[in-house]
């Protein structure tokens, strides 16, 4: 009996990232490959949601944390570049989380909601859908998303005008440009 052929084909993650605590939901769907780094990940999620990386991030995965190593602030911390994403989330319908801005503590939940062959011709990463924008860096975390939105959309609140000023004029809290986010994740190598 001949040997049997080993298979290195990659497989395809598909993930539903969800930002936590937040009503409506804004939440991104895209398909990576299972054998990117978490530090790629790390970058594919920062464009998908709309985030600047400005901050320090960390994910949570089976109670181990993954980010940059720092060993100045003596995080206990694993190293990201080093860790695949399919060494340690192991299918389909795992959740796992990943926190970005730890003073505003924006958390995401990551569910891994297929495991598929890649298309051939398509490039990845691939964001297929999502809802609404990322809520503005430095704006104060969930609690103070909400107030932001509330003055930005009462022209008679104390801080209307402050607030349309510091976000450059305009938010639309419902847009979500799918083109732009997937021409930000082709540049990602």
């Amino acid at each position: 009996m001949p040997p049997r052929k080993q298979t290195t084909e990659r497989s395809v993650y598909q993930l539903k990232i969800t930002l936590q605590d937040l009503r409506p939901p804004i939440w991104r769907r895209v398909q990576v490959y299972s054998d990117i780094t978490l530090a790629k990940l790390h970058r594919i999620i920062q464009e998908a949601m709309g985030w600047t990386n400005s901050h320090l991030h960390a994910f949570t995965i089976q109670g181990v944390e993954y980010g940059q190593p720092m060993p100045d602030y003596e995080l206990d911390m694993r190293n990201e570049q080093t860790a695949k994403l399919s060494q340690v989330v192991p299918g389909e319908k795992f959740k796992f989380h990943y926190t970005y801005d730890m003073g505003d503590s924006w958390e995401h939940e990551i569910l891994v909601e297929k495991v598929l062959s890649p298309e051939p011709q398509t490039h990845y990463p691939l964001c297929l859908t999502g809802k609404r924008a990322c809520p503005p860096e430095d704006c104060g975390g969930v609690w103070g998303y909400a107030e932001f939105l509330e003055a930005i959309q009462d022209p008679n609140h104390p801080e209307h005008e402050s607030m349309l000023e510091w976000i450059g004029g305009t938010f639309d809290p419902e847009a979500f440009y799918l083109d732009e986010v997937n021409q930000q994740l082709k540049q990602i190598r």
